[in-house]
């Protein structure tokens, strides 16, 4: 509801540049253009608390000087970030690391993860789009490096996998390796990067938690005519069916922006085949059913310039834990009362909890008390927390520290290498 909303208020006259729907990285930089083409005077982040902090640290070194207020007073926690915050993970990373090391970790957690880590080993952030290309890259410039990768379990068992894939299939020849993958890469390469990959053992998405043993039977014994998709994030078995698909064009494995671009390439593909047809795709989503706004969003389009007939329907996997029966004959069953909407450990609606936290009312009650000129300690409760402010890390600034990983990452996107500075720190570290 929430994003339909957002979606549909972008287009109205005047708000174009005043309503941005995107990813924990790309949400600083909306704020930053808000600010410096409209001259905003205040900033809300609809996510969880580590993507608010972020946006203000952003905003900030960007010298821009507005408050930023989350939806809520309450903490809006994330079950993966807050597994990199114990001591655990410190000590992990102390433990595992040696000459050479690099630590690649998930843009999902918090500044202070973030400063914390870049203070115990040299540190750059990835997302879901850019890790493997990340891994990739660290490789060619440092060929016995050691990764550390970490919080996010089930991403970095996903990545071993996957390279075991294709170190182990005979169709990746090097050539193949060097034309799709990675042109200083080899077999001999991809083996050393995957003998050299640590991943930390104790980190995971409440969400993609729940695509457990049950849903994936159920996938493979109902659903396997249809195309799957999965996100880097979700648990093994899972991941295992999207890329078996994957290997004939039925399947995908990646991102958010990996999923919905497979979809769309398979609509287009469809209509262009098809024409005025009315062709069904399914598709099963193995990820978070938030992203099923843009998926509507893009398959309109292409129906609407096409005037194509094709239909697209989205398979969210449940597990029976997650659904009660009734004794309405027109439904029968509805979302299980303790699971909450569906949800449950075992599999069920796919839907973040914390996120949810976020809404319409609240939107509008932080609207009211802005334009309302309400108590500053009102306000207050709103603000992101800043747990670095004031704070020094081994003699540096821990705000500057906990970006310096960011920094490092956007530099790598820019030019497709790791900044030197970093690979200084990588191969003096000791």
């Amino acid at each position: 509801e929430l994003q339909g909303v957002l979606q549909a208020l972008k287009q109205s006259p005047g708000m174009q540049n005043r309503v941005g729907i995107a990813d924990s990285l790309k949400m600083g930089d909306l704020a930053v253009e808000m600010c410096q083409t409209d001259g905003v005077q205040g900033v809300i982040c609809l996510g969880v608390d580590f993507m608010a902090e972020s946006v203000q640290a952003i905003l900030r070194k960007n010298g821009c000087d507005v408050p930023v207020y989350r939806a809520t007073a309450q903490h809006i926690g994330c079950s993966l970030a807050e597994s990199a915050e114990g001591d655990a993970y410190r000590a992990w990373l102390q433990k595992e690391s040696r000459d050479n090391t690099l630590h690649v970790i998930y843009i999902n957690t918090s500044l202070e993860t973030k400063a914390i880590s870049s203070s115990v080993v040299p540190t750059i952030t990835c997302t879901s789009s850019n890790v493997l290309q990340t891994l990739l890259q660290s490789a060619s410039q440092v060929p016995d490096i050691r990764i550390l990768y970490g919080p996010d379990t089930y991403m970095g068992h996903n990545l071993q996998t996957l390279l075991d894939v294709i170190i182990q299939s005979p169709d990746w020849t090097d050539d193949k390796i060097q034309s799709d993958l990675h042109v200083d890469h080899s077999n001999a390469s991809l083996q050393r990067l995957r003998d050299n990959l640590v991943v930390f053992p104790q980190g995971n998405c409440v969400v993609h938690h729940m695509f457990g043993a049950q849903v994936v039977k159920t996938v493979r014994e109902e659903y396997d005519d249809c195309f799957m998709t999965a996100h880097l994030e979700v648990p093994g078995e899972m991941f295992e069916i999207a890329m078996e698909k994957s290997l004939s064009g039925r399947g995908v494995v990646g991102s958010t922006s990996d999923i919905l671009n497979f979809i769309t390439k398979k609509v287009q593909e469809s209509a262009a085949s098809n024409g005025s047809s009315g062709e069904r795709l399914r598709f099963v989503l193995g990820t978070e059913a938030g992203m099923v706004t843009s998926i509507v969003q893009s398959v309109q389009n292409i129906l609407s310039e096409t005037g194509s007939n094709v239909e697209a329907e989205i398979i969210f996997p449940v597990s029976s834990e997650a659904v009660m029966a009734t004794d309405d004959d027109t439904m029968q069953v509805v979302p299980g009362v303790a699971g909450g909407e569906g949800c449950s450990t075992a599999g069920g609606c796919a839907t973040c909890p914390f996120m949810k936290m976020n809404d319409l009312d609240r939107v509008s009650d932080i609207i009211e008390m802005v334009q309302s000129g309400s108590k500053d300690t009102q306000l207050a409760s709103h603000l992101p927390p800043n747990r670095l402010q004031g704070r020094k890390i081994n003699g540096q600034d821990a705000t500057d520290l906990g970006s310096e990983a960011i920094l490092y990452m956007r530099h790598f996107m820019q030019s497709k290498q790791l900044p030197d500075e970093l690979i200084s720190k990588i191969t003096s570290a000791r």
